[in-house]
Parts: structure tokens; sequence; C-alpha cells
């Protein structure tokens, strides 16, 4: 089914969003995905449907979380159950989905660079009378560089370009009495537009005496506004908008589509509007699993402790005992768990909005100051951080420590965030040394062990728990040492495990057991450097070697055992398990790894059929 919103009136429209908002909130409460975002958007999109022309204005959503109301609007309704579900649709834009969905997304900041390069080449085909890019975009994602490089060349460059800005938290701006209310409502009208356009025109003839006393009354009229960054990088400014008046946003958005320039408009809404509990800023309701509507209390609690808590706990006690201990985060403070940090400590632990970048390269004065800086990034936007890892923290061998959650498979957001790439990008890096925990009591001496080492140190943890390792060992991370944990005096084969993939080797043990094939089970804890000296040592005993470790197979831990066994001349036979060359689709984190052939019992077979 698909909404044609192009007829409607403007009571048609507000019955379309309701229905939208409606389909949205039931869905998101059965299968979980990202609320709040949502839902505070729905009236921006329906605006940009019935005023633009999807099947030619490329649609450019920022981050992409807040478009589901486009999926509904575009043939996804009867498919919207879904939603975040294996071979369902996904949570965000995915052009293989829809002619309608431009570009995938999924991490922010990067719709206006996409709309600047959709301009020119709109441009060189001869085609802006007939399409303009459209970016929506959320205040949060402003707090990015790559936005302003985008703007500073639109500016330059004046192509066509319309940006919506949804301002949900008021951090752009805030109005200011009745003057803003007054200046508001005028920028936003065809007054406004026509008087500025007459203005520049009466300019150019004008003396200059003249001319320079009109241009200081401009100037001094933008400085009590809210437009005026946008101005002086020469983009117009229409707004603020209430972004869920249907009326107001078409009258906007019509305007902006006529002015033929880089137009930036300003749309105030309300995170999580239409459903009363999530609305405001309330981080627990952007991302949630699912819920129940009426009391909108989650309906999977888990007792167990997750990786993220083990590792605030740790990180949080090792603060109290050392002043020298500081942090950042980027926009993700709950879900890294460094919230906890920030109320204890909001002056030795920050949140730095969507700046990765920045986020690492202060940390790493801060190292060269003497503290000792936890940078806490989700493996996948470490990403974004990769050219100052190497500028700035390893070139200079500064003691920085990044921990990388959600390493491995996470489920539902699929490609754009699992967390497969972080030690094949990080190992090549002269300087940096690799270690992950594999449980609890791990995570603690791992922390332990990162705030006295020398250089910069990655560690790595998953989303959710830790695979059942049921191991009693202790000991004190040692730089390199293996860990041996179950041999036994049959054993044919060796198993070696990193992080999370210990436990998968576990657990992958006991199926082997009813076979009675007998392993030799290793924790590297260390991907970088390797323990050649017990390696060697183990290679004269077992000859075949299987590797479990949650990340991608090129450039992995089998890569990198692969470079010690060339080294050395070693007789054995290496096969791991790590994710093929292809991108991880979203889906339950179970029927993922089932998809991937990585479930223990599934390993098992693999690990049979190899002997």
């Amino acid at each position: 089914m698909e909404i044609d919103v192009k007829n409607k009136n403007i009571q048609e429209l507000k019955d379309v969003c309701v229905k939208i908002r409606s389909k949205i909130i039931q869905t998101v409460s059965k299968n979980g995905g990202h609320l709040s975002s949502n839902v505070g958007a729905v009236e921006l999109i329906v605006a940009m449907h019935y005023v633009f022309d999807s099947e030619k204005d490329p649609f450019i959503f920022d981050v992409s979380h807040q478009s589901y109301a486009h999926k509904l609007l575009t043939r996804r309704w009867d498919k919207f159950d879904t939603l975040r579900q294996f071979e369902g649709i996904s949570g965000y834009t995915k052009p293989n989905e829809s002619s309608k969905d431009y570009f995938i997304a999924g991490h922010s900041s990067t719709s206006i660079s996409l709309a600047v390069g959709a301009a020119k080449a709109i441009a060189l085909k001869g085609e802006g009378e007939h399409r303009v890019p459209v970016a929506l975009i959320g205040d949060g994602s402003m707090s990015a560089g790559m936005v302003y490089e985008a703007l500073n060349e639109l500016g330059f460059r004046k192509y066509p370009v319309v940006i919506i800005l949804n301002d949900n938290k008021m951090s752009i701006s805030k109005p200011i009495g009745a003057i803003s209310s007054f200046l508001s409502h005028a920028m936003a009208g065809n007054f406004y537009q026509k008087l500025k356009k007459t203005t520049e025109q009466i300019l150019e003839y004008l003396p200059e005496s003249a001319t320079y006393m009109a241009k200081r009354f401009e100037e001094g009229f933008k400085l009590i506004t809210p437009g005026i960054l946008f101005e002086e990088l020469g983009i117009d400014y229409i707004g603020p908008v209430d972004g869920h008046n249907i009326e107001s946003l078409i009258k906007a958005f019509s305007i902006a589509k006529e002015l033929k320039k880089p137009v930036i408009i300003h749309a105030q809404t309300i995170k999580g509007k239409g459903y009363e509990k999530a609305e405001g800023c309330y981080e627990n309701w952007h991302g949630v699993g699912p819920f129940d509507v009426q009391s909108g209390q989650s309906l999977k609690k888990s007792t167990s402790k997750n990786a993220t808590c083990m590792y605030s706990e740790a990180l949080l006690a090792l603060a109290k005992e050392h002043e020298d201990v500081v942090g950042v985060t980027a926009a993700m403070p709950t879900g890294t768990g460094m919230d906890k940090l920030i109320d204890a400590f909001p002056n030795r632990f920050w949140d730095v909005a969507i700046a990765e970048q920045h986020a690492v390269t202060s940390m790493c004065a801060m190292a060269k100051e003497g503290f000792k800086p936890f940078v806490t990034i989700y493996s996948t936007f470490l990403q974004r951080a990769y050219d100052q890892i190497i500028h700035d923290a390893c070139i200079m061998n500064l003691s920085v420590v990044f921990a990388m959650d959600r390493s491995g498979t996470v489920g539902e957001d699929g490609e754009t965030h699992q967390g497969a790439f972080d030690i094949s990008f990080l190992s090549a890096i002269p300087n940096m040394t690799l270690m992950a925990p594999r449980d609890e009591k791990s995570m603690h001496k791992a922390v332990g062990y990162a705030y006295t080492h020398q250089g910069p140190l990655g560690i790595r943890y998953p989303r959710g728990n830790f695979y059942d390792c049921e191991v009693d060992k202790d000991d004190d991370f040692q730089l390199g040492k293996l860990e041996i944990i179950k041999e036994e005096k049959n054993s044919k084969i060796l198993l070696l495990g990193y992080g999370n993939g210990v436990g998968r080797a576990v657990q992958t043990s006991k199926f082997l057991e009813i076979e009675d094939i007998k392993s030799c089970i290793v924790d590297l804890r260390f991907a970088k450097p390797l323990d050649e000296k017990n390696l060697i040592k183990l290679a004269k005993k077992y000859k075949k070697w299987f590797v479990f470790s949650d990340s991608a197979k090129l450039g992995g831990v089998g890569s990198l055992l692969g470079l010690v066994k060339e080294k050395y001349s070693l007789h054995v036979e290496i096969e791991t398990f790590e994710y093929d060359d292809k991108f991880i689709p979203h889906g339950n984190t179970k029927l993922v790894e089932q998809s991937l052939e990585i479930l223990p019992e599934q390993l098992a077979k693999r690990v049979k059929d190899k002997l």
C-alpha cells in the first residue's frame, strides 16, 4: 500500500499523520526500534512528500533512524510489521528496499554532503528545473564537523538544496519572547523572502555609503534572529517553524522549493510527539526494545549483567581510585555506560556529542598532559575517527585507551552498526595494542591492566552478554600473554578464542565432546601482540587450530595468527570462524548468527567436518 498525499487537504493530511504515528508506535512496541525520533518527525516527512516529488527529488535522511514515516508512505505499509526483523525491512533507509530511499545511512552527519553531491550531479545533467535534493537532519547531527564542511561549500557554490533541520531539543536556538516569535513568522513567509530579494537588487544600484548603511541594518537584523549562522555561511534561513503544524510546514517548504538556492528550514519538534510517555528529551525512548504501549514498560527484562555494565562498573571503580583517569563518549552516554561516570565525575568525564574525531584528539592532548583517558565509543562509530587514532594517538604513542562497545554482531541495527572491523583496522597501526576480556572477572582485570599500559590500547567487548566461559581463573593480564583455560590429556585440537570468542569456543567444545572430540582451549587475551613463544609450543602439540572471534576474517585474528605461522614456519592448519567478506544483515542476533553458521552447535559441525 502507498499513501498518496499530493491531493489531500490539510485535515486529511493531519489524519494521515495520526494513522502513521499509530502504526509506528504499535510496530515498535512489538519489534523494538527507534521510537521518539520517528514519531517526532511524522509531520515533517508527510509535508516533504506533499511539497516535493519523491520520484525525482533525492530524499536524504541523516542517520535515517527517523525515516519510518517515509517507509510507510512508500509502499512498505504492509511489510512494516517486519521492521528490523531478520529478512524484513531495515530500520534505516536502504535503496535495495525502495528506489525512493536515495542512500543507505546509519551513521550521522552525511546528509548535507550527499545533498551537495546530488545537486552537482543534477546541475551537470541539466535537471535543475525539475529536481532538488532535500535533506532531513536532526539537531544532534549538527555537532559533527562534516556538516560544516558541506555547508561551507554549499554556501559558496549556491546549489539549490533544501535542508530541513529537525530541532527537537532546541539546542540550536531558543525563541526569545515576542520579538523572536514575530521575526520567526515573518521570516517563514513570502513577505520577508520577497523583501530580502528586492533589497539585494536595490543594493546593487545604491552608492557605496548607502550600501554600507543598508548592510549594517541587515546584519543587525540577523543578530536578533536564530538563523545568523546559516545566513553568514551564505545559506538562506527560514524559521523556526512549528514542526507539527502541517500547514506551516507546507508553506515553508513551498517557499524554499521556489527559491532555487540553498535554504535551511528550521523546524522545531517534540521528540516522542504523540506518545506522551516518550515526549521530551528522554534518551531511553530513542532506541527501545519491545514494550507495552499502555504502561510503557519493557517486555524484555534481562536479569544478567551485560558487558557494557561490567565495563562501566570497572571504570568507575578505577576512576574512584585514580584521579588521573578521565574519559569521553560521543553522544552515547547511556549506551556505553559512561553516564555513570559523568554523573560521578562531571569534571573528568564528558559527552562531546556526535564528534568522534574531536573526542579522540582532545583525549590525546590530555594523555600528553599526564592524564589517563578512556575513549568509550561503539566499534562501528570509532571508524569515524580512524585518522585521529593514527595521527594523534599512535604516531605520538600516547597512552589512550579505546574501549569499543558493541564489537561483533549487534542484531537489528544491521550493516551500518555491526562491530566487525575494529581488529582489522586497528591491528595495522604501529604502537597499537589490542586486547579483549571474556567475562566479568576478566573485564575488571582488563580495565585495571589498561590503566598501567603505556601506549595506545584497544579493548573490545560485545553488545549484551558474554558467552558463558565457565572458567574460574582470574589471572592478571600480562602484555601479549595467552592463557590456557582447558586442556585434557587426549586433546586432539586447539580452539583459540578472543574476547567473546572464548565463550563461543567453550560452548562449541561441549558439542564436540559428545562426538568424543576433546580439545585444548586457549584465551588469546591479546590479538596484538600475540604470544608467539607459547604459540610455538602449542604448534608442536596441536596441528589443527580453530579460531573463534566475533570479527571480520580479513585482517582479523586468524590473519594475525597466520603471520605467526609464516614467520616461524609452523606446521599447523588454521581454520578461522570469523565473518566472511560481506556485510552482515540486520535481525535478531541469534538468527543472524545462525545465518553466519557461528552458533556453537553449527561450529562444532564445522570443526568435525574439517577433521
